[in-house]
């Protein structure tokens, strides 16, 4: 059972098609809010929002690249023009982790990944802080970060590099914003059994039971829905006392 602890509150959730995305948007749904589900997936952003409508709650789709300034602008906008105002936002959206060692790194691919990953992140608290600090009245900003954003991950360095600036902009903006009552924090996700680590546990060869106990102190891989639920408490009143924070959602990975 999920309590209605974001009652009344407008919500955009971006990489909201699927993972751990789409979870946190069907569980703001579930805890009363209205939910912006935005993604660049169009079929599959539609498909999220017509789930959570279909189950009674309240969500609509806006497709967006948030590497685009104006794009995220207009995402932003789209959720005051549907729902009157904005109320939180969760930065979830990101790309795949690279794969090359730092003495090899794909500038492509480095420079897409930061388009997204960094970039995209300080875009989206950009446009969703001049929201908020113009309605005067507080609001929360999760930002999703990884593990590796705390312990560096081999061939990861532009994936790496990203989510620790993540941690950086949270704490950043956090600062900056308290005198607004607006609250910015992060979550840490670890190994969360995503399409993302599905593919990569493919392209290893590797199992569940064989891969899980070198990232989890529980031997198992999260679920979406248990980082969404650090999103929903930070995204809730029931967080009032919390900026600049970040809370990892590890099994005890970065504990060790």
């Amino acid at each position: 059972m999920t309590f209605p602890i974001l009652e009344g509150k407008s919500a955009i959730v971006t990489g909201a098609a699927m993972g751990m995305g789409e979870a946190t948007a069907k569980l703001f749904a579930e805890a009363g809010a209205r939910v912006l589900v935005a993604d660049m997936n169009e079929e599959r952003g539609k498909a999220v929002a017509d789930e959570i409508t279909a189950s009674g709650g309240t969500a609509v789709f806006h497709q967006v690249n948030i590497a685009d300034s104006a794009q995220v602008k207009a995402m932003v906008q789209a959720a005051v023009d549907a729902f009157g105002r904005l109320d939180v936002a969760v930065n979830n959206a990101a790309l795949t982790p690279d794969d090359n060692l730092t003495s090899e790194i794909d500038e492509d691919y480095w420079d897409r990944l930061m388009s997204v990953d960094l970039k995209g992140t300080a875009l989206c608290l950009k446009w969703e802080l001049q929201q908020l600090v113009r309605q005067g009245d507080g609001g929360s900003i999760v930002n999703i970060s990884s593990v590796s954003g705390f312990r560096p991950q081999p061939k990861n360095p532009a994936y790496v590099a990203a989510k620790h600036g993540v941690n950086g902009l949270t704490k950043t903006a956090a600062l900056e914003n308290g005198e607004h009552a607006i609250r910015v924090n992060a979550v840490a996700p670890g190994a969360i059994d995503t399409p993302m680590l599905r593919g990569a546990l493919e392209q290893t060869g590797q199992s569940e039971a064989e891969f899980a106990p070198a990232l989890s102190l529980l031997g198992r891989f999260g679920q979406p829905r248990e980082v969404a639920q650090a999103s929903l408490w930070l995204a809730s009143d029931q967080s009032s006392y919390v900026t600049g924070s970040v809370i990892h959602v590890d099994a005890g990975y970065t504990s060790r």
